[in-house]
């Protein structure tokens, strides 16, 4: 593992907006977002116009237009009067969503999207355009989920899998800092996973175990050495699916931060099944760091 310290460079915060409520929720908690970073809001949307005026009528591009302005120009009100010292602008974009909000975030900038789009579709749990954003991401990637009640509980969650998941924690610190709160690292593996369905020894198990410790406990002591004002608790936890155990963990966290695959899958070339899972299920923000290392690496 490398050990040079490389604190992530917490850069802008881009998010999208539609129409919907997820949107205008994602906007707000974005708002939040770049408040504590001290960075400024870029609202965007992308009204895909090129493509339409192959055929739309002048006067529906109008509307669109003027439909795209006007939600700019309202939720950028709405986040301004909700926190008066943001700086917000706002981008009418051309292109599809997608491809708008990659080319906004740039190098370094950080994309929310909500946890469901303006599409007919009100019961699928995360919408097309915030799944490809997500997939496709080179930047970290925020899904607003789970902010309905408005609870908070000072905690941010970090999922490791192994030693390369050291700079998604860095992320994941950083972000607990911001909040002044508390980091939870916690790696979750299964039996099944490690020496597949064969029954195994109860020495085997406890090496296993013993190994997944170490991996754990390796990114959690180069975190504390490189955050020492921050309260880290490490906890490894045995289960039938990772993703599950995430999913019930991230119901007292305020973010959950875990890195996503670089190799290529029919999910896309960051989404693993446990990642795909929790952008679907979990009950809080879900953020999504790329994770370059290890990519020949599957994920579970």
């Amino acid at each position: 593992m490398d050990g040079a310290t490389s604190t992530p460079e917490l850069g802008s915060v881009i998010v999208g907006v539609d129409g919907s409520k997820p949107a205008r929720q994602a906007a707000l908690w974005a708002a939040a977002e770049a408040v504590r970073r001290e960075r400024p809001l870029h609202i965007v949307y992308g009204a895909d116009t090129d493509i339409r005026a192959l055929y739309f009528s002048v006067e529906s591009l109008e509307r669109v237009r003027r439909a795209g302005r006007e939600l700019l120009d309202s939720t950028a009100a709405a986040v301004t009067e909700q926190f008066p010292g943001l700086r917000a602008k706002t981008e009418f974009s051309r292109s599809a969503p997608v491809p708008s909000l990659h080319r906004s975030a740039g190098l370094h900038g950080t994309i929310v999207v909500g946890s469901r789009g303006a599409g007919g579709f009100s019961t699928l749990m995360l919408g097309s355009v915030g799944l490809k954003v997500a997939a496709g991401a080179k930047t970290p990637v925020i899904v607003v989920r789970g902010i309905d009640n408005g609870a908070e509980s000072g905690v941010v969650l970090a999922a490791v899998r192994d030693e390369h998941d050291l700079d998604t924690t860095r992320y994941a610190a950083r972000e607990a800092e911001l909040r002044k709160g508390s980091l939870r690292l916690l790696h979750v593996w299964s039996i099944l996973q490690s020496v597949g369905s064969v029954a195994t020894f109860l020495d085997d198990v406890k090496e296993i175990a013993s190994e997944h410790v170490h991996h754990l406990n390796t990114v959690a002591n180069q975190i504390r050495e490189e955050f020492p004002d921050l309260t880290v608790q490490v906890d490894v936890e045995k289960g039938t699916s990772v993703a599950a155990a995430l999913v019930e963990a991230s119901h007292q966290t305020d973010l959950l931060v875990m890195g996503g695959r670089r190799s290529p899958s029919h999910l896309g070339p960051t989404l693993g099944r446990a990642t795909h899972s929790l952008l679907h299920h979990a009950h809080c923000p879900v953020q999504l760091i790329v994770r370059h290392k290890d990519e020949h690496r599957s994920e579970a």
